[in-house]
């Protein structure tokens, strides 16, 4: 996908480097392997001193790992800048995109916040890591990413390329466009509703999951025929990316077989399938999995 000639889009919350909830600053991992230095300081008024500076750096909103190393503590390098700049760059195409079609849907666009996080961080719904991988908190209007998710895309799902990428923040758009729509919300409701029927609640889960990746197929559509970005090979990567993360997949890979009532974002075929139709239709209403 070339964007060399785009601009990122300022409306990015970067906490990568910051303190809150051990996310770019000293991790739960750290803080283990500290313990022991931190108990033998303790025994000093020397170590007292310097325990306190180490606090008054950390309060101060400095990595106190980040002084001792003489630079950074390996959560922000070169390549993490690179995927940084390339993903705010995709935020700001599906800005310009979505402020232009939505309006013909009746819908005014209101563009969410990007929170660029590493290891741990808040969100406006609860606790998020990087575990969870990457995903659209209603409540705040936010998108969260940790952008370690996209070397395990790559390394674990066989799913490299920039367009791998950029088809996982438009999935994840896709949902705020949900949201903005008032889905969700029914959703919601309807899930409440239905409580333990964990069946009847996964199979309404995979069809806001698909028509989100069909909202990612719209945008890709508009990126193409708008600006003309797309590379050869662009939509096989965002397509083998959707076949990798499809529920089916990753159950096979984890327990070696597959449980269907337990799907929550759609088989790879599914995945694949709702992309392409957003694809090529360009068209939200060629969206609905919900009939």
């Amino acid at each position: 996908m070339d964007l060399r000639d785009f601009d990122e889009s300022s409306n990015v919350e970067d906490r990568r480097s910051s303190r809150g909830g051990f996310g770019g600053g000293i991790s739960m991992r750290s803080l283990f392997m500290l313990a022991p230095i931190i108990r033998m300081l303790l025994k000093t008024k020397f170590g007292w001193a310097i325990i306190g500076l180490g606090a008054l750096l950390y309060f101060s909103g400095v990595n106190p790992l980040a002084v001792v190393t003489g630079g950074s503590t390996g959560h922000t390098n070169t390549h993490d800048e690179k995927e940084a700049v390339f993903i705010k760059k995709v935020l700001k195409t599906t800005e310009d995109i979505w402020s232009q079609i939505l309006p013909k849907y009746g819908i005014r666009y209101q563009k969410p916040k990007l929170v660029l996080y590493r290891g741990h961080t808040t969100s406006g719904c609860g606790f998020a890591s990087a575990q969870m991988g990457p995903f659209y908190c209603p409540a705040d209007r936010k998108v969260y990413l940790d952008l370690g998710f996209f070397d395990e895309l790559a390394r674990r799902h066989n799913s490299p390329g920039d367009f791998a990428q950029a088809y996982v923040l438009a999935h994840e758009i896709g949902h705020h466009i949900q949201n903005l729509q008032g889905t969700l919300a029914k959703v919601q409701n309807l899930q409440q509703r239905w409580g333990g029927n964990s069946a009847k609640t996964n199979a309404l889960q995979v069809r806001v999951e698909l028509q989100a990746d069909c909202y990612a197929g719209v945008w890709a559509h508009y990126a193409q025929t708008k600006f003309n970005v797309l590379e050869p090979g662009d939509i096989q990567e965002a397509l083998r990316a959707a076949s990798a993360i499809g529920d089916d997949t990753l159950q096979k890979e984890a327990q070696g077989y597959v449980v269907p009532d337990s799907f929550t974002h759609g088989s790879s075929a599914q995945r694949v399938e709702w992309f392409a139709r957003g694809y090529k239709t360009g068209d939200l209403r060629a969206c609905n999995t919900f009939r």
